[in-house]
């Protein structure tokens, strides 16, 4: 599906009915990933509208030459919510700069977020990001891309990488995505925190976001629940299927006891 949002397009899938759920990916990927690593992980829940939008200037989105920076990024993805959900409460749910644009709208609109996900955040404060470790598999299959994102180089990694994240290289406005990125901060929010169930997720071995600087959300959050997990990089959602999905059952009791 495709919907109009300002001057920009914006192409989404969505499963379901119900409560709604917006997943965001992360950079340089669509949907394909955010959908490929959340829905295991929502499945057998009923009562969930999950919807999953291609960011500006990734997938099927365009991303016209007036989105110049983070900040317009983040007004397309509000005003995506009001045509697609019409103000509704929805529960949020990010991947690194998914994360980054998941926080902010929270910040925003904290009324219509009824809970919130952040899974290997990209944050502005990272720290102590560490070398790149192979924990598992030869580290000798897959492209560039691959060896560099996956800590799990196994074949069935390479398989996910295959068929999730690499056709959406392609797709990539790259010309876009370097205007956004010379403006990539996005304008602070002084409002008070978010105070709704929130769930941090960080990979130990993170190499593209590290996970120090998401520790500091716990004190954030006041409502945070934090998971940092061994032999996981920034590719957590595909390398620790069944761990994510356990965070996210918890994470969704803890969502339905505050309704």
């Amino acid at each position: 599906m495709e919907i109009r949002v300002g001057q920009a397009t914006v192409h989404y899938v969505e499963h379901g009915a119900g409560r709604p759920v917006l997943v965001l990916h992360g950079a340089g990927v669509d949907h394909r990933e955010a959908e490929a690593c959340f829905e295991p992980a929502f499945e057998g829940v009923a009562g969930l509208r999950r919807i999953y939008p291609d960011l500006p200037g990734m997938g099927r989105s365009i991303a016209p030459e007036t989105l110049r920076s983070a900040d317009d990024v983040l007004d397309t993805l509000l005003e995506f919510v009001d045509e697609v959900l019409g103000g509704a409460a929805h529960l949020l749910v990010g991947h690194s700069a998914g994360a980054y644009f998941a926080q902010a709208m929270a910040a925003r609109r904290p009324a219509q977020v009824a809970g919130l996900a952040l899974v290997c955040p990209l944050l502005p404060g990272a720290r102590d990001v560490p070398e790149h470790r192979v924990v598992a598999g030869s580290g000798e299959v897959g492209d560039d891309v691959f060896r560099s994102y996956f800590v799990i180089q196994t074949p069935e990694m390479l398989e996910r990488y295959e068929r999730h994240v690499a056709p959406a290289a392609a797709l990539v406005d790259q010309a876009a995505l370097e205007r956004i990125g010379e403006r990539w901060a996005l304008t602070p929010d002084h409002g008070p925190a978010y105070a709704g169930p929130t769930a941090v997720v960080a990979g130990r071995l993170d190499s593209a976001v590290g996970h120090a600087a998401a520790t500091d959300l716990v004190d954030q959050y006041p409502h945070a629940s934090l998971a940092v997990i061994d032999d996981a990089g920034h590719a957590l959602p595909h390398e620790q299927p069944e761990i994510l999905r356990a965070l996210v059952a918890e994470w969704l009791a803890r969502v339905e006891r505050s309704s």
